[in-house]
């Protein structure tokens, strides 16, 4: 029995047990469709590894995407492997994820097999007399035994020293690459020596010895005692040449170039918060439940990692005592709390309000959290029957003003933006705001689910939190904070913090990690959150009486649409049924279905009926009838109701952590989805007014995701193009349909904006053709045509798509990541919406991220003009909308068009067009 030395080096062939996995049982799926059973598999020994050996260090080893030496060496090696099959492929990240979450260090090594990463490991361990366990069930790596390297195959339970090698394979580690250079090998393509198989290479190696012994005793295989010994001399001879190309390919190279060295491969405290989501992904129920009760014992930290390890997250629910928490009622406490702040380096925010209105909210409390466990609540305002004296609202805050205030002092909260502006009506101006949980999780992946308090304390830290239904009640009864209890109030509160602080904790090492995520947190999102505040703040004045009027003409024409639709029908019917609009489209009028809903009955979705329109009235009119009940319900009836009484303006809710791109969006109201190439939607914007003596200025990007295009590609045309200053789609016409500039017709270039814009939204040939009324062939030869003018556009295009499915996300320019889950989706439909998410992302984060950028020096820049000169009060995609004063209306706008023309440096000059008038549309 080989017995294993204590707290042995572990280098694991993971690419070996990839593959052994997804061909053994179970046959795992979650609940998705996604193949989940090689992750199970592979993640199952590592586990094993972990509980049987209790190691200190250890690696995990797989192939690199690529050719490697070997390939260079013999363009046959492997040749005849069938490609890797998709459901195995889309389990690599994940798996490469968990074990990165287990603490676990990863290496893929381009242009080396995983084989010569574990040999040169071995074999550096082994010089520094370290005992080594190599975890494989590749018979190659028994040439790297040694009396300090040992083999263990997990899946049949064997393990192997110098003797195990003997007695496995008839001859020593010292001779396995000659056993298999002269056997070959029919998986890799290694040719070996005709006419040779294991009973034969080893009566040669056990009769004479190595190859190279063979070619100095040629004269004596003769006499070796085995069938067909006459002949191998004569082969040796002729196949010279192949049997040393057979051992170099069968020999593990052990000399690779390597970051990181034996010493270095300390295991880490696992990040239980991510193994949870991980194991909560691939529904490996029972491994979750362990993470989540802290009793995943595989891969907590052993004696002799503590000694050189952080200690590890909080993994569960009981790792948060909320029973404790001080509630802050006495000047004397509070004095003593007011005198530990500045000596924390962080303190975790939160205040308690009335509402989630920020331009209403009282505040009823605040907690401060200054260390995980070390958190607090001050009620201030809970006016209850029965409820204790409170310490003054106005005293507290006018105590704590100066610190709230103080640039220096760190601070850390969830959705900060919030308690800022409640701060601010309270007269104090929040500063020191370094860190915001809410936008460190939607950085670290913008995909993610949700990324509020409560979702991320269970995702990350394993812990259910008090919901505010368990304190408030739900639906009609639901009370205000300032109704309930200090016994149920006080945890709650101090437990936001206290949590908020933890989360930080767990967050930050994930973007510290990647330099473009921490850049993209750091200079582009949280300098973001102080001129959102003020912006939102700020609001943007309407004419109520001008949306009335608009609202009362709304309900006069949606009135006609329906009697034209009822005469059509031929009865009344409501049409906002999806039932009646079936059996009237389908049923009675027999139009096409297009498609089905998920039950099999005909859809009548938005899109469906956008493509009836084309060749039926009465559809057109459905759509219509849409269209105009959507603006009324959402914008004439409801931007009214929406004024603030105090200040007489709207005051919109803008989202940093909602659309996956960076995108900014807005709710109550949303100010991000008003139509403006309909004359409805144009007479909203109309409602969108200018103070007294002051004008409405708006400017935004011209074809800014084109420009980018034009960047990322680096198409010579495209870059000439606008270079010169072309229209860009006139520009396309003309060599598309290879005219002069000059001749180009309005429906070529029509076409040619179809085209650059369906090519960056990733739109196929046959949604061009939809759009331009075309057959798909003349859509498709337009497309040969613009690649074939636009060469470097295609390869993009190729290199993103090839990119995204190697690493499953792709990047804007400045290094925010976008993840595209569906791109290795067996189902080819998620698959191809994922490939064209992957091209157009890129395009639309970076232009997300310069418009926000553009907005950091607007604001620098605002802040050094006179009170009252100019300020933003919108932000709609590509455009930054302006209240300015009218006599400074000249300056303001030519420096504003600087500033943002210059908030990033492309290969193409970026253009920013102003517009201005006493209103948002006439400023467009």
């Amino acid at each position: 029995m080989v017995v294993i030395p204590d707290n042995p080096l572990i280098l694991v062939d993971g690419s070996s047990y990839l593959f052994r996995a997804y061909h053994s049982p179970p046959h795992l799926t979650n609940s998705k469709g996604e193949a989940t059973g090689a992750i199970y598999g592979v993640v199952n020994m590592l586990k094993s590894l972990l509980r049987q050996y209790k190691p200190s260090q250890m690696v995990v080893v797989f192939d690199a995407k690529g050719p490697t030496f070997r390939n260079e060496m013999y363009s046959e090696y492997k040749a005849h492997r069938p490609p890797m099959p998709d459901d195995l492929r889309s389990q690599i990240a994940p798996l490469h994820q968990i074990i990165e979450a287990m603490g676990l260090p990863l290496l893929c090594i381009s242009g080396v097999e995983a084989d010569d990463v574990i040999g040169t490991l071995a074999v550096q361990a082994s010089q520094q007399g370290r005992h080594v366990l190599i975890s494989t069930g590749d018979k190659d790596m028994a040439q790297l035994v040694d009396q300090h390297v040992t083999l263990i195959n997990t899946m049949t339970d064997t393990i192997l020293d110098p003797a195990g090698v003997t007695e496995k394979f008839g001859v020593g580690p010292e001779l396995i690459i000659d056993y298999l250079a002269l056997m070959g090998d029919k998986a890799d393509n290694i040719p070996g020596l005709p006419g040779v198989g294991e009973k034969t290479a080893l009566a040669l190696l056990q009769g004479i010895g190595s190859i190279e012994k063979l070619y100095q005793q040629l004269d004596q295989i003769a006499a070796l005692n085995f069938r067909g010994s006459k002949t191998i001399a004569a082969k040796l001879e002729e196949f010279k040449e192949q049997l040393v190309l057979s051992y170099q390919l069968a020999t593990i190279k052990t000399d690779v170039e390597l970051s990181l060295q034996p010493g270095s491969l300390d295991i880490k405290a696992p990040d239980q918060g991510k193994l949870a989501e991980l194991f909560a992904a691939c529904e490996f129920r029972r491994w979750l439940s362990e993470v989540l009760a802290g009793k995943d014992t595989a891969a907590a930290p052993t004696e002799a990692r503590k000694a050189n390890e952080e200690p590890a997250k909080e993994p569960a629910a009981s790792g948060i005592d909320t029973s404790g928490y001080p509630c802050i009622l006495t000047k004397a406490d509070f004095q003593q709390l007011l005198k530990r702040l500045p000596e924390a380096e962080l303190v975790a925010f939160d205040t308690e309000t009335t509402s989630l209105d920020y331009m209403q909210a009282d505040i009823v409390g605040i907690s401060l959290a200054l260390a995980a466990g070390d958190a607090c609540y001050i009620p201030l305002a809970h006016d209850y029957v029965g409820a204790p004296e409170q310490l003054d609202r106005g005293w507290v805050l006018a105590q704590l003003k100066d610190w709230l205030e103080d640039e220096s002092k760190a601070k850390v909260g969830q959705n900060l933006k919030y308690d800022q502006s409640v701060l601010a009506r309270h007269g104090i101006q929040l500063r020191g705001i370094r860190f915001d949980t809410m936008l460190e999780s939607y950085i670290v992946n913008s995909v993610a689910s949700r990324h509020d308090m409560d979702s991320l304390a269970l995702k990350y830290l394993g812990h259910k939190t008090i919901s505010f239904e368990d304190i408030a009640g739900k639906g009609a009864k639901q009370i205000t904070f300032n109704q309930i209890a200090l016994e149920q109030a006080s945890p709650y509160a101090a437990e936001d913090a206290d949590v908020t602080l933890r989360l930080h904790q767990t967050l930050w090492p994930m973007l510290e990690q990647h330099s473009g995520l921490h850049k993209v947190f750091s200079d582009i999102e949280m300098p973001l959150v102080p001129i959102l505040s003020k912006m939102e703040r700020t609001g943007v004045k309407i004419d109520s009486h001008l949306l009335a009027q608009q609202s009362l003409d709304l309900a006069k024409r949606i009135s006609e649409i329906e009697q034209q639709a009822y005469q059509m029908a031929g009865k009344e019917f409501n049409l906002s049924s999806p039932k009646q609009l079936q059996e009237i489209l389908f049923e009675q009028m027999g139009l096409p279905v297009l498609k089905k809903t998920p039950t099999g009955t005909p859809s009548t979705a938005e899109e469906v009926l956008a493509e009836l329109a084309h060749d039926y009235e009465f559809p057109k009119l459905i759509t219509e009838h849409r269209g105009l009940s959507k603006l009324k319900s959402t914008y004439t009836d409801k931007l009214p109701l929406s004024v603030n009484l105090a200040t007489g303006r709207v005051h919109t809710s803008y989202h940093q952590a909602v659309a996956a791109t960076g995108r900014l969006s807005s709710t109550e109201p949303n100010l991000q989805n008003i139509p403006i190439r309909s004359e409805e939607g144009r007479r909203i914007r109309q409602a969108f007014i200018a103070e007294t003596g002051k004008t409405i200025l708006a400017i935004d990007y011209s074809q800014i995701e084109l420009r980018i295009m034009a960047h990322l590609s680096r198409d010579p045309a495209l870059l000439n193009a606008f270079a010169q200053g072309k229209d860009i789609h006139r520009a396309t016409a003309a060599e598309v349909f290879g005219v002069a500039l000059d001749q180009v017709s309005a429906e070529q270039r029509r076409r040619a904006k179809a085209v650059n814009f369906g090519l960056i939204y990733g739109m196929s040939a046959f949604g061009l053709a939809r759009q331009l009324g075309i057959s798909r062939g003349e859509a498709q030869q337009y497309v040969d045509l613009y690649f074939e003018r636009f060469p470097g556009v295609l390869e993009y295009m190729e290199r993103t798509r090839t990119q995204a499915h190697g690493q499953g996300y792709v990047e804007t320019l400045f290094g925010r990541r976008l993840y595209l889950p569906e791109i290795n989706a067996k189902n080819m439909a998620r698959k191809k919406a994922a490939e064209r998410a992957a091209i157009n992302a890129p395009m639309q984060g970076t232009a997300a991220d310069i418009i926000k950028m553009a907005m950091i020096k607007v604001a620098a820049w605002q802040d050094k003009q006179p009170e009252g000169v100019v300020a933003m009060i919108m932000q709609v995609h590509d455009e930054l909308v302006f209240e300015v004063k009218t006599e400074e209306l000249e300056r303001v706008s030519t420096e504003l068009v600087d500033l943002m023309q210059s908030a990033a440096s492309l290969d193409v000059p970026l253009l920013a067009e102003a517009g201005f008038g006493p209103n948002w549309d006439q400023a467009h």
